[in-house]
């Protein structure tokens, strides 16, 4: 996997504005949102949400044997602009801690709603886990 970089661009801050990647096998991970695996919302805050759902993008990418770094594309669709500004030194420290310094292709959507409530964040993602040789 290779981030994409044109030159002359002004470095973008935690993600990546393009990735290619070899050959592999292509995982992609429904929208996840920030309740547990018995589907139930333990905060009703954006920051612990946004944890939750991005370790259940990952416990969906271990099923399928990949890893954090095998992703290639996320998509985040938030219903709470402010809260997501205000929580956004939080949001680096969990994804340090989750993702490492891995930063995919990204973005941010912010939406009025989403189908689960209380949800405030749901993260979608494309993984590529390398052929095996």
């Amino acid at each position: 996997m290779s981030v994409l970089h044109p030159q002359g661009w002004t470095p973008p801050i935690g993600y990546a504005n393009g990735i290619v990647v070899p050959a592999g096998r292509i995982v992609f991970i429904a929208g996840q949102v920030g309740w547990n695996a018995q589907q139930q919302f333990r905060s009703e805050d954006l920051v612990p949400q946004f944890e939750q759902a991005l370790e259940n993008v990952l416990a969906v990418l271990a099923q399928a044997g990949g890893k954090p770094n095998h992703i290639c594309r996320m998509t985040a669709y938030c219903i709470d602009r402010p809260a997501y500004l205000a929580g956004r030194s939080q949001l680096g420290r969990i994804w340090k801690r989750l993702m490492g310094a891995h930063y995919p292709a990204m973005s941010m959507i912010f939406v009025a709603d989403l189908l689960d409530h209380p949800a405030k964040i749901e993260l979608e993602a494309t993984a590529v886990i390398p052929v095996e040789t």
